[in-house]
């Protein structure tokens, strides 16, 4: 079973449900939201912070931290969406990216220089400044792929999504297909990761590069 720390409750825990039966269709994700007590119907095997911008502002050192103190209160590994991006983008052997960000540029700015600790370069990027979870939600997949194209370089060797409200299972092999290069969006590389750090890494069809190897 995956725990996944949520920031707002009735947002994207749909794809995240819709991801985790794609790969496994006994695959158990359970949800804790914020504010909370870490408290799960059942002890997980791996918990995440499934949150892109409350686990990178801190920078590379923060998100650690931030990790180990919550294997250390849950007694289980624990990892966080940030975290994930850099496993999945060192699997991938990638270390330029274009990052379709939703948030204001300030704090694409911060998540840049989160990547760029990790050594991952960004070469070109854009900033919806969405006003909040609730409203990214109800994206389509036109809004979020014109999002994905706008950010998309030729210098880039993946484009980042990093926002766990969005809805992007349906569309993660069109992405991918589209751009011509891995689109690893925040949902997809959150359970990817928490399965990956307990040595499950899963190899699917149709979710996009990241799963094919």
């Amino acid at each position: 079973m995956i725990g996944l720390l949520y920031p707002t409750r009735d947002c994207g825990e749909d794809d995240f449900l819709a991801c985790a039966r794609k790969l496994d269709p006994d695959l158990t994700v359970d949800f804790a939201y914020v504010p909370w007590a870490a408290r799960f119907d059942t002890t997980p095997d791996v918990v995440s912070w499934a949150c892109s911008s409350c686990s990178f502002t801190r920078g590379l050192a923060g998100a650690r931290d931030q990790a180990s103190v919550l294997s250390e209160r849950l007694g289980v590994p624990a990892r966080s969406t940030s975290l994930a991006y850099l496993t999945a983008l060192a699997h991938l052997g990638t270390k330029r990216v274009a990052l379709a960000s939703v948030y204001h540029h300030d704090t694409t700015a911060t998540f840049v220089d989160f990547l760029a600790e990790a050594g991952i370069g960004t070469v070109h990027s854009v900033s919806a400044d969405a006003p909040s979870d609730r409203a990214l939600s109800t994206w389509g997949r036109r809004r979020i792929t014109e999002l994905a194209t706008a950010a998309d370089h030729e210098d880039a060797e993946a484009v980042l999504i990093p926002e766990t409200a969005l809805h992007t299972t349906p569309l993660l092999e069109d992405l991918g297909t589209a751009l011509g290069k891995p689109v690893l969006t925040a949902t997809a590389v959150t359970l990817w990761d928490a399965l990956h750090a307990l040595g499950a890494p899963p190899v699917r069809r149709g979710l996009g590069k990241l799963f094919s190897r």
